[in-house]
């Protein structure tokens, strides 16, 4: 799939899917849990419904209903002893979260679990959380070394572990996967990248009623043993990361925007998003339903930026830094290499073919403010990347195609219907 881009007014509202991350550590925990969760405005997209699938073969019973036009799942979980009946590879598609967390949770039981993907997903490392499991009594291995297709099998007993937290993905995995050990677990964290996302699992261990102790750097848990996951009921908050690409969009093109169904009480690292913007001359109005996004004036660069808590906003803000005047870095952020794709490569590759003057850092990117011209880019089958890029043509004279452009189903499905009703000159094309 392509997809064309033209310069483009961003004007109107919009209205932000539910969070990904959310949704997919809500039906991790449904699985695991005792009885039916209710798990209410679900995001529907390729990850989402991986991980779905994946807890479905895991032996968890789904049921979808609406109630006043808002998806419901009900969820029968697995009381902790999870199943596979079939006895095949469980495929995960693109979902690297879906794989860190099940994986971890797979463990602890004593059924030997295989897990596999598509060609991305098979390149994305597993090796530390693997190793971890394995101290704490599981049994893993990969055709190739860290990497999918892999198979775990429990139980997990318990202990002390080490984890390389360079994703958090790693992380949340043990935590998730720790309280249904025999005992007690210990987890120490070198490395940590993320944050917010560490604290997002901690926001739903607390509210799952999980005991825990942790440092208050995160390098350092200690878990109960022998706990369970009771059913909950859970409305999933709006996605911060995907908001990232109509707050972008307004910036890049002048528009103003109302932006509806963002909690910024929420513990989502994406929000401060809104802050690096302010940053740069973007106004940002709360207001109890929504939030206006406008620029008067131009965007500002001459700003360092450390992304180190917010990976996944690498592609937007490089697209939104080659319209702000000056110079912008975008640092402390290596673990964006390690995503769908090399994100600090592929923007830096991509936006250059439109006329950027950027270069790249081994942990980030400089870029100052140029003027961007369609060309014909790769979206590498990253969701972000591809977004980024209709944003940056947004802005750019001429048009702009955009090949290898598929993944954008995987976070936001919604992506060009929604952003053609508020002006973008945007559309899939087949041949170009």
């Amino acid at each position: 799939m392509n997809i064309k881009v033209s310069k483009s007014r961003i004007q109107g509202e919009i209205f932000i899917p539910g969070s990904k991350s959310h949704t997919i550590r809500a039906i991790v925990a449904a699985l695991a849990a005792k009885g039916i969760s209710t798990i209410k405005n679900p995001l529907v997209s390729d990850d989402t419904i991986s991980c779905l699938h994946a807890a479905q073969k895991l032996g968890a019973e789904l049921s979808e209903i609406y109630e006043n036009d808002i998806l419901v799942w009900k969820i029968k979980g697995t009381g902790g002893k999870l199943s596979n009946e079939s006895d095949e590879v469980i495929d995960l598609g693109n979902s690297g979260t879906s794989l860190r967390l099940l994986t971890g949770l797979a463990a602890t039981g004593d059924l030997k679990i295989c897990f596999d993907g598509d060609n991305s997903l098979r390149g994305r490392p597993m090796g530390s959380l693997m190793l971890a499991l394995e101290k704490l009594g599981a049994k893993t291995g990969a055709s190739e070394e860290g990497k999918c297709p892999l198979a775990v099998c429990g139980p997990m007993l318990g202990g002390e572990t080490t984890v390389d937290g360079k994703t958090s993905q790693f992380v949340s995995s043990l935590l998730f996967a720790a309280p249904l050990a025999k005992k007690k677990t210990e987890i120490n964290v070198i490395n940590i990248n993320e944050k917010p996302y560490i604290e997002l699992t901690l926001g739903w261990l607390d509210f799952l009623g999980i005991k825990y102790t942790c440092n208050p750097d995160l390098s350092n848990f200690t878990i109960r043993g022998n706990q369970g996951y009771k059913a909950f009921e859970k409305t999933i908050p709006a996605d911060f990361s995907t908001a990232t690409f109509a707050l972008a969009a307004a910036a890049v093109t002048g528009g103003k925007l109302k932006i509806y169904n963002l909690d910024f009480t929420d513990e989502q690292g994406d929000k401060e998003v809104f802050d690096y913007l302010e940053r740069m001359g973007m106004r940002v109005e709360k207001h109890d339903t929504y939030v206006t996004v406008y620029r008067k004036g131009k965007l500002y660069g001459d700003v360092e930026i450390n992304l180190n808590s917010t990976p996944d906003a690498l592609p937007a803000m490089a697209a939104i830094s080659c319209y702000a005047k000056g110079k912008t870095v975008l640092g402390n952020v290596p673990h964006a290499r390690l995503k769908e794709t090399d994100r600090i490569t592929a923007m830096t590759k991509e936006l250059k073919k439109m006329g950027a003057d950027i270069v790249e850092l081994k942990d980030g990117l400089v870029i100052k403010g140029s003027k961007l011209r369609g060309a014909k880019v790769d979206g590498y089958n990253d969701h972000r990347v591809i977004m980024a890029l209709a944003i940056a043509g947004m802005g750019a004279a001429g048009e702009t195609i955009i090949k290898n452009a598929d993944a954008i189903s995987v976070t936001y499905p919604s992506f060009i219907k929604d952003f053609r009703k508020i002006g973008a000159n945007i559309k899939l094309v087949h041949n170009v």
